[in-house]
């Protein structure tokens, strides 16, 4: 699958505001309220319960909120906070006759890295039982201390959609990683994506497609 990267730092909404490309086989978003439910966590980025998901009330998207999710270097951390990864399987629930992949996932946060140091951000996500996505990775460069996004977006004829008629979990990854490098080992770096409010969030947004009618 090819996926377009694209890196953002300071304005974190800008990249929200643009609209998916339309394809002119793809319906509208299907009928009723689409519900997404955490079926599976697992990951040192967010720990029981420090993680949740809400449904767009136009069944566009989907948002992931953590409130413990933070990589650090420097400055005494410890030889495993360098790395965070969360894991989330993930069951969408969407009316019959219809089908979604994901074309897009927006990821926001706070990075705070000295001059010298640099911090990664890695997503993927797939369907139970299929072949991952290529995992893709946005890199920041210190100096930096400012809210940072990083967007995938899927070419349509490359889209992975959920089987018809078939229940599958979705299982979003995704990993923070913060070096050192060349920075005073005494001063500390981190890059982050919670939040205690709710204002952070990973956004995925769906592709809808309708299933043939059964013979």
């Amino acid at each position: 699958m090819l996926l377009r990267r694209f890196t953002v730092g300071a304005a974190v909404t800008a990249l929200c505001a643009l609209a998916l490309p339309a394809h002119a086989d793809t319906p509208s978003t299907p009928p009723g309220r689409i519900t997404v439910e955490v079926v599976g966590v697992n990951g040192s980025g967010c720990p029981q319960g420090t993680a949740g998901v809400t449904t767009a009330s136009d069944n566009t998207s989907f948002s992931v909120t953590y409130s413990n999710y933070l990589a650090q270097a420097g400055a005494g951390s410890g030889g495993t906070e360098f790395r965070k990864n969360c894991q989330l399987a993930l069951r969408v629930h969407v009316p019959q006759g219809f089908t979604y992949a994901i074309a897009r996932a927006d990821y926001r946060g706070f990075a705070h890295l000295q001059r010298g140091a640099y911090g990664q951000q890695r997503g993927n996500y797939y369907f139970q039982g299929m072949p991952q996505t290529a995992r893709t990775n946005h890199q920041f460069g210190g100096p930096y201390s400012d809210d940072w996004q990083a967007s995938d977006q899927t070419d349509y004829q490359d889209l992975v959609f959920a089987p018809c008629g078939e229940e599958r979990n979705l299982n979003v990854n995704s990993e923070l990683r913060v070096y050192a490098g060349t920075s005073n080992p005494q001063a500390l770096s981190f890059m982050s994506m919670d939040s205690t409010d709710g204002s952070v969030s990973t956004v995925y947004h769906f592709e809808w497609k309708e299933c043939p009618a059964a013979a």
